[in-house]
């Protein structure tokens, strides 16, 4: 099994499997962990144990890639904006003050993350030279929406304060792709050898709208990327069928799909790409019969071209441990 830089490199039939989020809530040894260490940007910021809990599901499954422990949200955090993780609210950003924001430079931004870097160094050590190593970043869009404090629910966001400001905000997007550049190139020389962006919140996003907020800062990132020989993974959540146009434009080595997009729509508009994911990651809730199913869908769909196996998102916090490894056999076996 060549590992997932090789195969993103490549785009050789070859298959791997990881998931998001697999060092996470759904372990037990994780968990006992977290317990024991309530403020979670401290976790993220200790080398050692941010390590072992990336290490984690390698040692428990068969998987062909880690992903670094760490959070997107360290990039506000490293740019003096206050973040706290609330159980049940989820993560709390102290209000934004543009002045400080603008007042931050590179030595200092890679000064406070240089823990996650650290991390990252010394599971390359640890890791099966065969296995690859993930480091991430938050799209410039994402990072935006928890910056200014956007989302007013679920699928909604206060776009009228994003028109209102329009000369702030690209300014703001702007800064903040050059310190996720910075942040990228940290982690790739501190031994991650693929890099994935998350634009979990590019799905809020009016279709007019796109290709300032997504297509264009998400093609700066990838270009930087490809300019340093990584690999790159974008996952554009929510997109439907704009991934077509996505993809299009910012030409990533491989796509994640998220589960409201269609395999074989997928298949049918997305080409010179490698997929990964899709599956809601709901099926592992499910009976094994019904999680099988729905996973075979999209093998029996991708089976004749470059895939990577993982999910359509991060996997759920209730999610069975064991179902997790049947469900890599189920795969391995396919």
């Amino acid at each position: 099994m060549s590992n997932l830089k090789e195969i993103l490199k490549k785009q050789t039939i070859c298959k791997s499997v990881w998931f998001m989020r697999q060092a996470g809530r759904y372990l037990p040894e994780f968990r006992t962990i977290r317990t024991q260490n309530q403020n979670f940007i401290n976790l993220c910021l200790d080398s050692k144990l941010s390590s072992e809990i990336t290490l984690q599901p390698i040692k428990r499954f068969n998987l062909d890639s880690a992903i670094i422990f760490s959070d997107i949200l360290m990039v506000p955090y490293a740019l003096n904006q206050k973040v706290e993780f609330t159980i049940n609210l989820g993560p709390v950003l102290e209000e934004f003050n543009l002045k400080k924001f603008l007042n931050n430079d590179d030595i200092s931004f890679t000064q406070k993350l240089h823990p996650v870097y650290k991390a990252i160094q010394i599971t390359r050590e640890k890791l099966n030279e065969k296995k690859s190593l993930i480091g991430f970043i938050g799209a410039p869009w994402t990072l935006l929406i928890y910056i200014l404090g956007l989302k007013q629910r679920k699928k909604k966001i206060n776009y009228n304060k994003i028109k209102a400001k329009e000369f702030e905000v690209d300014l703001i997007l702007d800064k903040l792709s050059d310190y996720l550049c910075i942040h990228i190139e940290n982690q790739i020389n501190a031994g991650a050898d693929v890099i994935q962006i998350f634009d979990s919140w590019a799905g809020l996003i009016p279709p007019e709208a796109l290709p300032n907020f997504c297509y264009a800062p998400n093609l700066k990132i990838v270009n930087f990327c490809k300019e340093r020989k990584i690999p790159v993974i974008c996952f554009p959540k929510g997109l439907n069928k704009n991934y077509k146009e996505f993809n299009n434009i910012v030409k990533p080595d491989a796509l994640n799909l998220d589960y409201e997009v269609d395999p074989v729509w997928a298949k049918q508009n997305l080409v010179d790409v490698i997929l990964q994911g899709g599956p809601d990651p709901k099926l592992l809730l499910y009976s094994e019969q019904e999680t099988f199913k729905g996973v075979k869908k999209y093998l029996d769909v991708f089976k004749d071209i470059p895939y990577i196996f993982n999910l359509g998102h991060g996997l759920l916090p209730e999610t069975d441990p064991d179902k997790v490894s049947k469900l890599i056999s189920f795969y391995r076996e396919y």
